[in-house]
């Protein structure tokens, strides 16, 4: 039987500017793969150039982090995009991460939406199908990370592959999706409590809701904040917590394709 496999994941890439936003040398040490801002609701091309190619230097695989063109609300607002204006706008920051990847001489392996994007798209199939077709035009082998709802749908009617995404440090509803950050609970910063929460994701397929409930999760990715205080210390403690229950931490191309395989 095959070693269990899970990626690590950390959004980051975030600072611009003058402006700095998250731990990001202190996380990379402990993570398999990063999402990278794209511009919009962070980073900026001196930021993604440091942070792809201090990635690629510690060998942690990289992905796009496309979100809302929102730097004041760090992409977490409700913003209303045509279908055209959301698939231009991320395959156009797909672009900008790809271009440093490339100078890089190293693959771009995933796309991530963030934060509002990504959330919306769970609920609202005409955006997410425009996130879907800015990744199929620019590269149909990229992995879409996903968390649940119509962006999965959405990717698997195209043909996509999944990374299938869990939030250990965030609240879940009972119906999958994730607490709002306006909302008391909904960020969860005892650190054995999320490395509790993700070894029972990755082990047992669930996660307790905010309300109680047992949800059913698919894990093959499990997310870390950059922007959370303390990110460094959850991440080496994730790290160190799932290794010592022997789940191996591979990056996410790795673990699709066990998980692909297995199911072939």
């Amino acid at each position: 039987m095959s070693a269990q496999l899970v990626d690590l994941n950390c959004d980051m890439g975030e600072s611009f500017g003058a402006f700095r936003i998250g731990e990001d040398d202190d996380i990379l040490p402990s993570v398999t793969s990063v999402s990278v801002a794209c511009g919009f609701h962070g980073g900026d091309p001196r930021v993604i150039d440091r942070t792809v190619k201090e990635a690629s230097r510690r060998g942690v695989a990289i992905g796009a982090h496309p979100g809302f063109p929102d730097l004041v609300g760090f992409g977490r607002r409700d913003m209303r995009l045509s279908p055209d204006e959301a698939r231009t706008d991320v395959l156009y920051q797909i672009g900008a991460v790809s271009a440093f990847t490339r100078a890089a001489g190293v693959p771009l392996q995933h796309v991530k939406p963030h934060g509002q994007l990504n959330n919306l798209a769970v609920m609202d199939r005409t955006l997410a199908e425009a996130i879907v077709a800015a990744v199929r035009a620019f590269d149909d082998n990229l992995i879409l990370v996903a968390y649940g709802g119509e962006l999965v749908h959405a990717a698997q009617d195209a043909g996509l592959t999944i990374g299938y995404e869990v939030f250990a440090d965030r609240a879940y509803n009972a119906d999958g999706t994730l607490v709002s950050r306006r909302q008391s609970g909904a960020i969860i910063q005892d650190v054995e409590q999320v490395v509790g929460r993700a070894v029972s994701m990755v082990q047992e397929h669930r996660v307790r809701a905010i309300t109680g409930e047992n949800v059913e999760v698919r894990a093959d990715t499990i997310c870390v904040h950059g922007d959370t205080p303390g990110a460094a210390s959850i991440a080496a403690a994730l790290r160190a917590g799932l290794t010592a229950v022997g789940i191996a931490v591979r990056p996410l191309r790795d673990v699709v394709q066990q998980r692909d395989r297995n199911v072939a």
